[in-house]
C-alpha cells in the first residue's frame, strides 16, 4: 500500500490555496503518476503544467490542473512531511551518543534515522552506508543537494571500524560521483582521541580538501561521552593537549585551502578552543557560518550580533535575569554580560553555571542540559526575576528537555518565570533589556 500524503496545512496566497486544497485533503497522484515520498512529490510539481489528483476530505475525486510558469513551489505542509517512512540507521558507531542514553529521555531520541531525504530536507548528517546504486543515481539525477556527510574518517577500515559496518568504506567513492554531478556536501568528523585523530584526521582533511568545490564545509567536532556507557566501546575524552592538536591540524588545512580557493572550508568546533584554552577565530574566520549548527563558530556569532545590538539606543527597563548555562560556554556567556553591563550599568543579570549530572560531568555544553538538573542546582538560590533558558535545550517544536521535564515544569518547581532565548546574541540582548 502506498503511503498517503494527507495535507496537514496550506500556505496562504500559494498553488495549492488557489487550487482549493484543504487541510485533511490527500494529494494522491501528479499527472497520474503517484510518488514514493516529498522528494517525488517536490520533482513532479516543479513543472509547468500539472495534474493534481485530489482526494477531497468528503470522500471525492478531483483532477486540478496547475499552470505554474513561476515554478513556485506547491505550498503545502503534509502531516507526514516524508510522506514515506525515516529511513532506520543500521550502524553500530563506537560513538553513537543515543547509545549512551539513560531510559527516561525524550521519546523522539530514541529513533536513529540515517536517511538522506531528511539531510536534503531538515540538515540531518548521514553515512550514507544505507545507500543502494538506486538511491545514489536517484539523487544523481534529482539533484538532492546540498547533502550533508557523516564521515568521521576517509581511511576504510578505520571508518568500517568506527561505524562497525563492513559497507562504510565506500564513502570516498560516493562522495566523488555526487561531486562530479555538482551536488554539494557538508562533511561532519566527530573525532575520537586515539581513533581518527593524528594522521588518519590529515588523510580525512586532505581527501576532503580533493572534492572542492562540492564539499562547501567540514566540521570536527569532539565525541561526546555520557556517564550511561556500559559495553561500548572504551572512549577517551578530548584533553587540553589533543584539543590544541586538532586546532593545528584544522588551521593549516583551513589555510591551505583558503590560499588556493579562497574559503577555509575546515573548521572546529568551538568546544575545542575552549578547552585548549585559545582563543576563539574571529567572526570573519567563519564566513557564512555552514555549520553553526553544530557549534562551529557559535560563540563569534554571539558576540559579533551583541556588539551591533548594543549599539542600538536601547535602554534597559527590565527585572532582574538570571541565565543557566552549560559549563564550556559559562566564561563567554558572563564575558557577553559583562558587555551588556558596560553601556547598561543598571542591567541586573547573575549567571549560574549548571553541571550535566543527567548525562554526566563530561557533556559540557548548554543544548545538552535538562531540566531537572536545572530545578536541582537552582531551587536553593532564591531566584527573583526572569530565567533565561536557551532555545537549544528544547525540542523544536514544544518546551520539553531532553529528560522529559518541560519548561513548565521548570516554572513551577523553582517559582520564577521562564523566558526561552533565541540563540542569537540580538534576542540575547534584547531578553536581558526588556
Amino acid at each position: 500500500m502506498k503511503n498517503k500524503a494527507v495535507v496537514k496545512s496550506v500556505e496562504y496566497g500559494s498553488i495549492a490555496y488557489d487550487a482549493g486544497i484543504e487541510a485533511g485533503d490527500i494529494i494522491d497522484n501528479i499527472s497520474g503518476r503517484h510518488f514514493e515520498d516529498i522528494l517525488d512529490f517536490k520533482y513532479l510539481t516543479s513543472d509547468e503544467y500539472y495534474v493534481a489528483g485530489v482526494i477531497k476530505q468528503n470522500g471525492d475525486y478531483e483532477e486540478i490542473e496547475i499552470y505554474n510558469d513561476c515554478y513556485e513551489q506547491f505550498g503545502v505542509e503534509f502531516e507526514n512531511s516524508l510522506i514515506d517512512e525515516p529511513r532506520r540507521c543500521h550502524n553500530k558507531c563506537i560513538f553513537c551518543f543515543m547509545d549512551q542514553l539513560p531510559p527516561n529521555v525524550r521519546a523522539t531520541m530514541v529513533f536513529k534515522d540515517d536517511d538522506y531525504r531528511l539531510s536534503f530536507l531538515q540538515g540531518n548528517y548521514v553515512t550514507l552506508t544505507n545507500l543502494k546504486e538506486k538511491d545514489i543515481q536517484r539523487i544523481i539525477d534529482m539533484r538532492v543537494s546540498p547533502i550533508n556527510v557523516s564521515v568521521h574518517a576517509t581511511d576504510g577500515e578505520v571508518r568500517k571500524m568506527m561505524l562497525h559496518n563492513k559497507n562504510a568504506d565506500n564513502i570516498l567513492n560516493i562522495m566523488s560521483r555526487f561531486a562530479d554531478a555538482g551536488i554539494t556536501m557538508n562533511a561532519q568528523i566527530v573525532l575520537c582521541p586515539g581513533v581518527n585523530d593524528g594522521d588518519i584526521l590529515k588523510k580525512s582533511l586532505a581527501d576532503l580538501a580533493s572534492l572542492m568545490p562540492a564539499v562547501h564545509s567540514a566540521s570536527v567536532v569532539p565525541v561526546g561521552i555520557s556517564k550511561h556507557r556500559k559495553g561500548l566501546f572504551e572512549l577517551a575524552p578530548v584533553t587540553k593537549e589533543i584539543a590544541s592538536d586538532v586546532i593545528d591540524i584544522v588551521e593549516e588545512y583551513a589555510a591551505k585551502l583558503y590560499k588556493e580557493f579562497g574559503t577555509r572550508v575546515v573548521y572546529a568546533a568551538d568546544e575545542f578552543y575552549i578547552m585548549a584554552e585559545r582563543d576563539i577565530p574571529p567572526y570573519e574566520s567563519y564566513e557564512d557560518f555552514p555549520q553553526i549548527e553544530n557549534g562551529v563558530g557559535m560563540m563569534a556569532s554571539l558576540e559579533y550580533e551583541i556588539d551591533l545590538a548594543l549599539d542600538d539606543e536601547t535602554s534597559c527597563k527590565g527585572n532582574k535575569k538570571i541565565i543557566a548555562t552549560g559549563i564550556i560556554a559559562y566564561n563567554h556567556i558572563n564575558k557577553f554580560v559583562d558587555k551588556i553591563k558596560q553601556k547598561h550599568s543598571d542591567a541586573d543579570v547573575e549567571v549560574f553555571k549548571i553541571r550535566n549530572d543527567f548525562f554526566g560531568d563530561r557533556i559540557t555544553v548548554t543544548g545538552l542540559l535538562c531540566g531537572r538538573d536545572i530545578i536541582n542546582q537552582l531551587k536553593d538560590k532564591n531566584l527573583d526575576g526572569t530565567l533565561l533558558l536557551a532555545r537549544n535545550m528544547f525540542k523544536d517544536d514544544c518546551m520539553i528537555f531532553l529528560d522529559d521535564t518541560t519548561l513548565e515544569d521548570v516554572e513551577k518547581e523553582l517559582g520564577i518565570k521562564v523566558r526561552v532565548v533565541e540563540c542569537d546574541g540580538y534576542d540575547f540582548v534584547e531578553s536581558i533589556l526588556e
